[in-house]
């Protein structure tokens, strides 16, 4: 639990479609509000109609952090947006205002909550080219290289201690982010009061309806011509993350020829919803949190009145 001396800051979740950036932009119009976008697809530049990423209207409104940081044919982590967004939330209280993080990405919003203490899985074929290159050079030399990347960590290491030597350049390898970091973020409490708010549709069928509708307004943008300029200006693989994207994976197969835009139609709606469904399964076993229906007439007013109650505490 935070002590009551942290200063506040809002969590605004929910499922795909369901009005989190209508509403982030509405409570930052009445409290001295900054938004921190929580999405893994709106870190990418170019991916703007597909992420349905806030239009230069709605920015002038309500400026977001973290929006297009990446290209697409970049990396970007859970470890990462813990370093950012911890970054900003300092950033925003040191100017005297309250940090909103908004979005769907649920496993970023767990790891700034609850620290990333899963640490990479072993990797038998890197730990076997880690030996082979030991074996060559001697655990001495990848023990100063581990003294390069992860200095904390090579401090308490033998340079002959072979096991640990090799798992700490596992895990930087794999994760791109030194072991000692990782557990220090593992045992560091978020130091804000934070408010959690989840969007929750009372009835799934009109969130299917809306995601419906959202996927063909993309379409009609031109969600198909975006895909095409980006495969122009980017060396895009189909198993980049940013390629990964809910509608930009079925945009591709249209226009490599494997699927007509019925199919595309169809599977892009589909997928969303999958998504949808991902984002309500995590958020249902989620603790602490404040549902209110998306759905609601006076949703807006009730979201309100719960975050004039949480910056008077």
């Amino acid at each position: 639990m935070s002590a009551p001396s942290h200063p506040p800051a809002i969590f605004l979740m929910g499922p795909t479609a369901s009005g989190k950036t209508a509403l982030a932009v509405s409570l930052v119009e009445r409290f001295p509000l900054e938004i921190i976008s929580v999405d893994s697809a709106l870190v990418y530049r170019g991916m703007d109609i597909g992420t349905a990423k806030p239009d230069a209207a709605t920015l002038a409104r309500a400026p977001h952090h973290l929006l297009d940081i990446r290209d697409p044919t970049e990396a970007y982590s859970a470890a990462a947006f813990c370093d950012d967004a911890r970054r900003l939330m300092a950033d925003i209280v040191a100017r005297g205002k309250v940090p909103l993080l908004v979005g769907g990405t649920m496993l970023y919003f767990r790891a700034l909550l609850q620290g990333l203490d899963d640490l990479p899985r072993a990797d038998p074929a890197l730990r076997h080219k880690l030996e082979v290159e030991a074996a060559a050079r001697g655990w001495p030399a990848l023990h100063a290289e581990l003294a390069q990347v992860d200095p904390v960590t090579a401090a308490r290491l033998a340079p002959n201690d072979s096991q640990r030597i090799g798992r700490a350049l596992e895990i930087f390898q794999l994760s791109g982010t030194p072991m000692s970091a990782l557990l220090d973020r593992a045992q560091s409490e978020l130091p804000y009061r934070v408010l959690q708010l989840a969007l929750i549709p009372s009835d799934r069928a009109v969130l299917h309806q809306r995601i419906a509708a959202r996927f063909d307004v993309m379409l009609a943008e031109g969600l198909l011509d975006e895909v095409e300029t980006l495969r122009r200006t980017y060396a895009l693989k189909p198993d980049l993350p940013a390629m990964r994207a809910v509608g930009y994976r079925q945009a591709c197969a249209y226009l490599d020829g494997g699927i007509d835009l019925k199919t595309l139609r169809e599977q892009g709606i589909a997928a969303t919803r999958q998504l949808a469904k991902r984002q309500l399964t995590w958020l249902r076993s989620w603790p602490d949190v404040v549902e209110l229906d998306c759905l609601a007439e006076d949703m807006e007013a009730q979201a309100t009145a719960l975050v004039a109650r949480h910056l008077r505490a």
